[in-house]
């Protein structure tokens, strides 16, 4: 056994082999092992794995592999009257009514019956599509709706882009794939340029850097900057992650990837879904909501309005040292509020408190610099905006709502708005409205009336409840605010126009992610070690963060 550590005299190096002989007069069997690290990174307490045993019943808090992804979702994945049932079926088993220490130590009375509450259905708001569609607008039933008939309402640009394909598998489909694709992007509205800018190759999944630099250099050379690179992935998974690090950090490139499998079926519902994606990527819309440009929905519409989105996102399990990271996302184009504009952070290990929302840094010549993200966004949004915009709207009256997913110490973060706010320009107090959107509850609504649900037995899209299990006096309610798939729908807290930039703001911070959890390891330091050097992210390039390059 090769693992060596100083005795607590922090002079004599042993190896674990010869400290458990002659402490404890135990030889290894099995010492050519590695031993287990149960310590940290500091402080490392090493122990033969011929010695320990593994409790049974304990809760693995690992990663797991595809495999017991696959079965765990099959085993928890219920629709509602089965999950109904088997609350009721557990509720009676351990018959709480009857137990001595629910009833008469803590005071519980747990019935056995569903809390009977009641819950409103808002109708859904109308969508508007591009004129010249056949359907102009439409009222989503039953919380969705698609894309026939309808048009993009402000269609994107593609002038030059190009395609690579890591498959193997289906290393033939590359030309026939782009052409349907680019058919599909003009047919809703995109003006999408239907020859390559440079030429479609196919390049070996183990020469992934290589191939992307040569499509970047040849790009470059023809002075034909990609706006896009449609991406067929390898056949084998893990490779998206360093993909996106690679033209998103490195190069300056917008990509869509494709998987091989599911884009080798050349089904239209498909390339709407690419279609839909790529718009957004490359500065389109693909709808907004008719309310928006009627302004109809005070107080959003009746004054400019900044929307921010903010998220907060954890190491998976097994990387107990890792960073977490903070994204905000911020809208761009009131009254739309469609296009988003994000920024990323890195801060300390499960740290859930936006550490970056506003800081000052003293600098030699310029003394006192601010910074910070709101400060970030604040100034894209003013350079988005016309002359004239500006001297309509100004920095004083743009007003500011937060959406953030969790609920930890909010005040804090307020305080770096305001601070943030009055940064940028002397005397800047806008006002605030902040909201929570939380889906960590065990809170699940049953319909009374089977004929009142979705397709998968869920209560409706747009489903309300803001009575009898709500807070006594916050302003707190339960929303579906949209239609389930399959399983039993867990509700959020917030409202439908706001739902968007929290979704955002996650997809960018688990976008980070990638460009970091490929070049960490944890070193073997556990959770409680804290003392470890918060890594700054990869710089995004400029004319990627212009556009949604997270959806």
């Amino acid at each position: 056994m090769l693992d060596m550590f100083t005795l607590d005299n922090k002079k004599t190096n042993v190896s674990v082999a010869h400290y458990f002989h002659d402490k404890y007069n135990i030889v290894l069997k099995y010492a050519s092992l590695p031993a287990l690290q149960c310590g940290t990174g500091a402080k490392p307490i090493y122990l033969p794995m011929e010695l320990c045993r593994i409790v049974r019943g304990q809760r693995y808090t690992k990663k797991l592999n595809d495999q017991q992804v696959k079965a765990m979702l099959n085993a928890t994945c219920q629709r509602p009257p089965e999950r109904e049932k088997n609350i009721l079926k557990i509720v009676g088993v351990n018959n709480f009514e009857g137990d001595e220490l629910v009833d008469k130590e803590f005071g519980f009375q747990v019935k056995k019956e569903l809390a009977l509450v009641e819950g409103r259905v808002f109708p859904p708001p109308m969508l508007k599509y591009h004129d010249s569609g056949r359907e102009r607008s439409v009222y989503p039933g039953f919380g969705a709706w698609n894309m026939i008939n309808k048009k993009m309402i402000n269609g994107g640009k593609v002038d030059f882009w190009t395609c690579v394909n890591f498959s193997l598998e289906y290393a033939n489909m590359s030309e026939d794939l782009c052409k349907k694709l680019v058919k599909m992007c003009n047919n809703k509205g995109m003006v999408f340029c239907q020859t390559a800018s440079i030429r479609i190759r196919s390049a070996r999944s183990d020469r992934i850097d290589q191939a992307l630099l040569d499509v970047f250099k040849a790009s470059t050379s023809l002075k034909r900057p990609l706006q896009l690179l449609i991406i067929i992935l390898p056949d084998q998974t893990g490779s998206y992650g360093k993909i996106k690090r690679i033209c998103e950090t490195e190069l300056g490139i917008v990509s869509q990837c494709c998987q091989p499998k599911q884009a080798a079926r050349f089904s239209n519902q498909y390339f709407v879904n690419l279609a839909l994606k790529i718009n957004v990527k490359v500065g389109g819309r693909n709808t907004v909501l008719d309310d928006a440009i009627q302004r109809k929905i005070p107080p959003v519409f009746d004054f400019p309005t900044i929307i921010f989105g903010a998220d907060v996102i954890h190491p998976q399990p097994g990387k107990d040292s890792s960073s977490s990271i903070a994204a905000v996302v911020a809208s761009m184009d009131w009254p739309e509020v469609t296009k988003y504009r994000g920024i990323v952070s890195a801060q300390p290990h499960r740290e859930e408190i936006i550490q970056d929302l506003y800081k000052t840094v003293q600098d030699p010549q310029k003394g006192v610099v601010h910074s910070g993200m709101i400060r970030y966004v604040g100034n894209c949004l003013w350079l988005s905006l016309s002359q004239l915009d500006r001297n309509l709207t100004g920095l004083f009256s743009i007003e500011m709502v937060l959406v953030k997913a969790n609920l930890v110490k909010f005040c804090s973060e307020v305080d770096a708005i305001r601070k943030a706010c009055a940064s940028l320009q002397e005397g800047y107090m806008p006002r605030v409205t902040f909201i929570v959107v939380q889906n960590r509850h065990h809170t699940r609504l049953f319909p009374t009336d089977r004929n009142q649900t979705d397709r998968s037995g869920n209560v409706q899209a747009g489903t309300v409840v803001d009575t009898s299990i709500c807070h006594p006096t916050d302003f707190d309610f339960y929303l579906n605010s949209h239609a389930g798939i399959q399983i039993s729908c867990k509700y959020s807290q917030t409202i439908y126009i706001t739902l968007p930039p929290a979704y955002y703001a996650r997809l960018d911070a688990f976008r980070a992610r990638y460009y970091v959890e490929d070049k960490t390891s944890d070193c073997g330091r556990k959770a409680n070690d804290r003392n470890f050097e918060v890594r700054p992210l990869p710089r995004i390039k400029d004319n990627v963060k212009e556009v949604m390059f997270f959806c």
